[in-house]
Order: structure tokens, then sequence, then C-alpha cells
């Protein structure tokens, strides 16, 4: 019997010129690529220039009529499961990973999703935030997550004063690291297994 790794999409939340979450996405995008039991595919927002939601409906209802939330969903649908970059802007995810969740529906269906977050509190208001919205698109969150937060933050943010080198930092997330991305892989396989009944 041929198993199918599943195909994880570690996506980065931020548009911003000067984002801090390159230097997230990588090391956790290193992470992943060191497993066996996954691949996994950068998504860069930036990458879709994307307007903000303006479709009659979700397109769980109404097709979506904007080629590029066309394309979003496209790219989106390929994947068995989801690590999110997450930034906390003013206790919340960023206006930009929220209008590309609402371009979306029935693409997140029935996949699980862990996050990456960071901010003075490690991003924690931020992915709470984003656990709710993907219950509502019927992902499945799991428990565990990365948080970077407190001085951990400040070490490694350049803007902030950091080094920039999550070597620095390593060893203290290294440990949540490998818990969420084993969460992930076991709710990928048993949703994908689900789906094809």
């Amino acid at each position: 019997m041929s198993v199918t790794k599943p195909k994880i999409a570690l996506i980065i939340g931020s548009t911003r010129a000067t984002r801090f979450a390159d230097i997230p996405a990588q090391w956790m995008l290193a992470q992943a690529q060191a497993r066996t039991d996954m691949t996994v595919e950068l998504v860069d927002l930036r990458d879709f220039d994307l307007p903000l939601f303006a479709e009659m409906a979700s397109n769980m209802w109404v097709p979506s009529s904007d080629p590029k939330a066309v394309a979003w969903q496209k790219k989106i649908g390929e994947f068995d499961g989801y690590i999110f970059v997450v930034a906390e802007y003013n206790r919340s995810v960023t206006g930009a990973l929220k209008n590309a969740l609402d371009q979306a529906y029935v693409e997140w269906g029935r996949k699980p999703m862990t996050a990456i977050a960071y901010g003075a509190v490690g991003g924690t208001r931020a992915l709470e935030h984003l656990r709710n919205i993907s219950v509502e698109l019927q992902m499945v969150p799991t428990r565990n997550a990365v948080h970077i937060g407190g001085s951990d933050f400040f070490a490694v943010h350049p803007g902030m004063g950091g080094s920039g080198k999550m070597a620095d930092i390593e060893a203290h997330i290294l440990p949540a690291a490998k818990a969420s991305l084993d969460d992930l892989v076991w709710w990928a396989n048993a949703t994908m297994a689900a789906r094809a009944v």
C-alpha cells in the first residue's frame, strides 16, 4: 500500500515591506523540510495581490468572480494542511491574512492548521483569533504552536535591536516546533483518510 505524504503550505501572513515574518518563516520551513513525513511549500501572500474581499458571498455559496481570488483558492486547495506565520497586530491577525482567509472557504475545510506566531506576548492573542476563524472555515486547529515572544522576540527582531538570527532562540522554541509539526502531520493524515472515504 502506498502512503501519500501530506502536502503542507507554510503561509506568510504579513505583506508589509518591513515585515519580520520572513525570519521565522524560513526557520519553520527548515524544520518542516527536515522531516520525512510531509512535503512543505512556502506560500507568500505578497505573491497573490488579493483585492479586499468584495464577492457576493463566500465561495461556499457562490463561485468567486475575481480571477485573483480564484487563483488563491486554487493554490490553497492543493494542500492537506497549513502552517501560518502569524504577526500580532493590535491583538489580532493582520488585515492581509484575514482577507486571504475570507477569499476562500471550500478549500480550507477539513484540513488541520498550526502556526508560528510572534509579538511582544508571542502572538498569542492573534493566534487565538486565527483559531476561531479556522473553526468557522471548518479547519482543524491543533493544540500546539510556536510562540516567539518577550525577550526572545526582542532578541531576534532586527527592527527592535535583535540579531535576526533564529539560532539565538532555537533552543527555546524547537520543542514547540516539533510538537506542532507532529500534531499537524497526525491530523493531516487523519483528515486525508476521512476525506478520501
